[in-house]
């Protein structure tokens, strides 16, 4: 590769860094101008390397999807105490992504419905990797099982970043550490530990799936484990 086509591509990823934290700070409607002030280029630049504003968008949703694909997929495979604690120790580098994520879905729009759905996909992926891997229980519908969870994760994510008193406007990662320190302990503990102590209401939903005409078998609740010593 010859130097002009690495600096070429040092721009393009400079343009595409640029776009993102315009993006997530100021929306959709922030200017080409703006994005080529921010990355330190021309606007005629931008549009060499992206065709138009809405392809540079288009880029950032790929940048996003493959970050964030690539670094679930990892944690989830190996497993490690270590790879986890690596990565919510690195947590602001990931504050840009957060902020043109979350606007990008306050957004609405095809767009922010397709990102959704590529992104649901991809967590099926690596759920499926992870299964794999023995780090992920098998699930009785895999692409359901996907859905709830990125519509958990970004659901609570939404909620954190939008009701926040009127004029506040702290900086993602600022946002980011607060949604981790409210959510990441009850999130793991429901995922690792569960929260209902029978099955009784998975056994029914299950059964009434095969077949809605059966009546629903009564169960008598089981005891919790004896947990004393």
């Amino acid at each position: 590769m010859s130097s002009a086509q690495r600096d070429d591509l040092t721009a393009r990823a400079r343009i595409r860094d640029a776009a993102l934290t315009r993006f997530g700070r100021d929306g959709f409607g922030v200017s080409v101008r703006a994005i080529a002030e921010e990355a330190g280029v021309s606007p005629g630049l931008v549009i060499h390397h992206f065709g138009s504003k809405e392809k540079l968008r288009a880029a950032c949703d790929e940048h996003v999807l493959r970050l964030t694909a690539n670094t679930k997929s990892e944690s989830i495979k190996r497993m490690s105490a270590a790879t986890f604690l690596e990565q919510l120790a690195e947590v602001d580098g990931y504050s840009e992504i957060f902020g043109y994520l979350m606007r990008s879905l306050q957004s609405g729009g095809q767009v922010a419905s397709s990102l959704f759905e590529r992104m649901v996909q991809d967590v099926e992926v690596y759920l499926a990797d992870g299964e794999r891997a023995g780090t992920i229980k098998p699930s009785r519908d895999p692409a359901a099982r996907a859905r709830y969870a990125v519509s958990m994760a970004l659901g609570s994510l939404m909620l954190h970043t939008t009701m926040r008193p009127p004029g506040s406007d702290p900086e993602p990662s600022t946002v980011l550490h607060e949604w981790i320190d409210a959510y990441m302990l009850p999130a793991l503990e429901l995922y690792t530990e569960g929260l209902l102590l029978n099955s009784t209401f998975l056994d029914a939903l299950v059964a009434h799936r095969d077949d809605p005409s059966e009546e629903p078998a009564e169960r008598t609740p089981q005891p919790p484990p004896d947990t004393e010593h």
